[in-house]
């Protein structure tokens, strides 16, 4: 099972045709950055043409059951994921919409303060809020996954200890690997792998030690050392590959309509687009590269087989599907 829990592609047939060249099973996609509910729906209107176009390439997934089938049938799952709270708008209400409507991930916050948590570019985090609590249990009841990616310290622990199932940091590295503010604390790590959570791990530049420069084996060998620390199931691939997007994208993950003025958050204000991937790493026909990366720093064939995708569809099993109803 090969799997990418995080990808933000300009989606098109070329992509669609990599990703099976690659042998890609599944990837959770960002359909939602700052868009409302209405223009979520409209995203997902622009995937549904995709489905009806190239139904021989992808399908969309639901849960594991339908990774399981379209890896049989040669075609790759799409599962639907959000970047931000805002296609909920206000309305806890809309969780259990979306999430028939196939969002399986949610994060809370988008680097700053929503009404649910604190994000991580935030001078103060004050934790969860009392809607994120209630939030948080709802996206338990129905079945969507607690993404805290983009969240601060103190509201990922909190969101590890609030939620019953287990959450996800779906893109991101260890910050003492590369101290990024979007990459994550040794304690932040602990929270959410203690309660049973998954982290995939970043080729994003900005989250890479060394940048675009970042070596194959360097990844790999801190791959490697964080499986050692916290445990090899806890962790998979989530790639943030933002392939074939043009720069001025860059601006509407990062400012959305939150601000006039041009915020270029981890990059530089000399170089606001998208940095260049490492060589190692261009499309979803190199995941190959950190299979051959990660058995060459030692790791058996086991647990290179769990980081590449497997722990990723076990967590799907136990995490897409409603919690079943009580008695009495």
């Amino acid at each position: 099972m090969l799997i990418d829990n995080l990808q933000y592609a300009n989606w098109s047939e070329k992509i669609f045709h990599q990703m099976r060249e690659g042998g890609v099973d599944a990837v959770h996609v960002t359909i939602a950055y700052h868009e409302t509910f209405r223009e979520t729906v409209l995203n997902i209107e622009q995937w549904n043409r995709h489905f009806e176009e190239f139904p021989d390439l992808i399908m969309q997934a639901y849960d594991a059951a339908d990774v399981a089938r379209a890896k049989q049938e040669g075609r790759t799952a799409i599962i639907f994921g959000a970047q931000n709270p805002s296609p909920m708008e206000d309305d806890i209400g809309l969780i259990e919409i979306l999430h028939r409507l196939g969002l399986r991930f949610m994060q809370l916050t988008y680097n700053n303060q929503s009404l649910l948590a604190t994000g991580c570019y935030e001078a103060e985090d004050a934790g969860i809020t009392r809607m994120g609590k209630q939030v948080i249990k709802e996206m338990n009841r129905v079945g969507m996954v607690v993404d805290m990616s983009h969240s601060a310290d103190r509201s990922t622990i909190e969101a590890a200890d609030i939620s019953d199932r287990p959450i996800a940091i779906t893109h991101a590295n260890p910050f003492d690997w590369h101290p990024a503010r979007r990459n994550k604390r040794d304690d932040v790590i602990r929270a959410v792998t203690e309660s049973g959570g998954m982290l995939g791990f970043s080729m994003y530049p900005h989250h890479l030690a060394d940048g675009s420069d970042c070596t194959l084996a360097a990844f790999c060998e801190m791959i490697a050392r964080t499986a050692e620390k916290f445990g090899t199931q806890h962790f998979g691939l989530g790639s943030d590959l933002c392939q074939d997007q043009p720069d001025h994208v860059v601006e509407w993950m990062r400012v959305g309509r939150w601000s006039k003025e041009i915020d270029y958050g981890e990059g530089s204000a000399t170089a606001p687009g998208f940095p260049p991937m490492p060589t190692w790493f261009n499309d979803n026909r190199d995941f190959e590269n950190i299979e051959t990366g990660l058995r060459a720093v030692g790791m058996d064939d086991q647990d290179v087989a769990d980081i590449m995708g497997g722990n990723w569809f076990r967590f799907y099993q136990s995490s897409f599907g409603p919690r079943p109803a009580t008695k009495g």
